[in-house]
């Protein structure tokens, strides 16, 4: 059972994660307009992950005896000066997105409700490798820089496809 506290952090993470979606779609949208197909499709990735998280949350919430609520999301950002400015906002916006969780998951302590605990553990697991894997991609824009590299880098990021967990 969950408390209306609880119950409401977990309703506006869920919404949270459908902005996060709107966020990295939107990204995706601004890459393919600037002919980055490769860091579109990474995005459009992301887009599907952070859908992926919302759904848990939503199927949690329901299945938990409480009530998923959507809720109005706001417009995200739609232009980006370069690359490395989107997945700086990317990273920022994940660790937001860490702090959130581990927010709720104190919330899940406080009240002694391990089973909100058991199900946020696997959030921040996740939320480590979603640091890690944008915090890559940073590291290599630094590299490449706006030269040529970009190219090589934007056909390597271009490889990536979401794939759910099968233990989800």
């Amino acid at each position: 059972m969950l408390s209306e506290k609880l119950e409401d952090a977990l309703n506006e993470q869920m919404n949270w994660e459908i902005f996060s979606a709107n966020l990295y779609l939107s990204m995706s949208s601004h890459f393919a307009h600037e002919g980055l197909a490769g860091f579109a499709a990474w995005m459009n990735a992301q887009y599907q992950e952070e859908m992926f998280h919302a759904m848990r949350f939503f199927n949690y919430i329901n299945n938990a005896g409480g009530h998923a609520k959507l809720g109005a999301i706001d417009a995200p950002q739609h232009t980006w000066k370069t690359p490395l400015a989107a997945f700086e906002d990317a990273l920022e916006h994940e660790k937001g997105v860490t702090a959130r969780i581990n927010k709720i998951a104190d919330l899940a302590v406080e009240e002694r409700n391990h089973a909100v605990g058991i199900f946020l553990q696997w959030f921040i697991s996740e939320q480590v490798e979603e640091e890690d894997s944008v915090s890559d991609a940073v590291g290599k824009l630094k590299l490449v820089g706006d030269g040529g590299g970009l190219f090589m880098l934007d056909r390597d990021l271009g490889t990536r496809v979401f794939t759910p967990p099968t233990n989800a």
